[in-house]
């Protein structure tokens, strides 16, 4: 199997390249066509969206898998323009040569399509109201898949952090080093779901293939808050060694962190879906943790 990634050099991306790899040949795309970790790859821009369709028909994969999006939260909201082209109309471009082509299409979402005012996981069928534009894009790009007749599978995740590129892991862990105390948000509550696992799961979705087009929740098992996530980092770091002692943490409430963008309170995923249709085991969110630290 052929897969080509769009996206390679972000978290999910790299990760891809490892997960497919051992399904077949992995095409890599990124903007600039470089790798991160060296080498050349296919160059295309999804801000100005041209040369996607002319990427897909000449690579002529088996499967296209989108990690591309426009992540910066805060700052969709001074730059909606962008967030659009990247998160909703470069992944109806690829739908559209998807479905011509008769190629299926695995592209990512994100908890942020809703409003957070929930207290059971959502599950796929709720309604979706997101609170800002980096929301409102991703939501976007779900229906563009979802008009375009392409063969498509879209899943939602959350809280993604990883070893490379600007997380909340990488970030607790050298603030962790620098000070002595942290004040990390106690009421926003996800599921932190590590890159590798996604990465994972979408390669063992691919390797029996999509048995059906449609929105599905991928995310790590269990629900904390960024406090929670926090101290757990910590308590990991410490006994790992990679910190040599734990910073005081302080949980304070959202109002006491101003963002540009609303976050929604809470956006823990139901994945109970996805686990059924491919037969996954997901890891609870520590264990996850763990393995990633480790």
């Amino acid at each position: 199997m052929k897969s080509l990634v769009f996206g390679a050099n972000g978290q999910v991306g790299q990760a891809l390249l490892h997960s497919l790899a051992p399904l077949g040949a992995v095409v890599a795309a990124t903007r600039d066509g470089e790798l991160v970790g060296g080498g050349r790859c296919e160059s295309v821009d999804l801000a100005n969206g041209t040369g996607i369709g002319s990427l897909i028909e000449r690579v002529r994969p088996d499967v296209v898998v989108n990690a591309a999006a426009y992540t910066a939260v805060d700052k969709a909201e001074q730059e909606p323009d962008l967030a659009f082209r990247i998160n909703a109309e470069a992944p109806a471009a690829m739908a559209r040569e998807c479905q011509r082509l008769s190629i299926p299409l695995v592209h990512y979402s994100t908890d942020y399509v809703f409003d957070g005012r929930g207290h059971r996981p959502y599950t796929e069928a709720d309604d979706t109201d997101p609170l800002g534009v980096y929301g409102e894009s991703k939501r976007a790009g779900e229906v563009a898949l979802e008009e375009s007749g392409a063969r498509y599978l879209v899943l939602r995740t959350a809280w993604v952090y990883g070893l490379h590129g600007h997380n909340f892991l990488k970030t607790m862990l050298r603030l962790g080093a620098e000070r002595d105390e942290l004040r990390i948000v106690a009421d926003q509550v996800g599921s932190p779901t590590p890159a590798w696992l996604i990465a994972d799961a979408t390669a063992r979705i691919l390797d029996q293939g999509l048995k059906s087009s449609g929105v599905r929740h991928l995310t790590a098992q269990g629900q904390g808050s960024w406090f929670d996530f926090a101290s757990a980092i910590m308590e990991l770091a410490v006994a790992s060694g990679r910190l040599a002692r734990r910073p005081a943490l302080v949980p304070i409430a959202t109002s006491e962190y101003p963002t540009p963008a609303h976050r929604p309170a809470y956006s823990v995923l139901d994945t109970a879906g996805l686990r059924a249709e491919y037969g996954l085991e997901l890891p609870e969110w520590r264990q996850a943790l763990a393995a990633t630290l480790a």
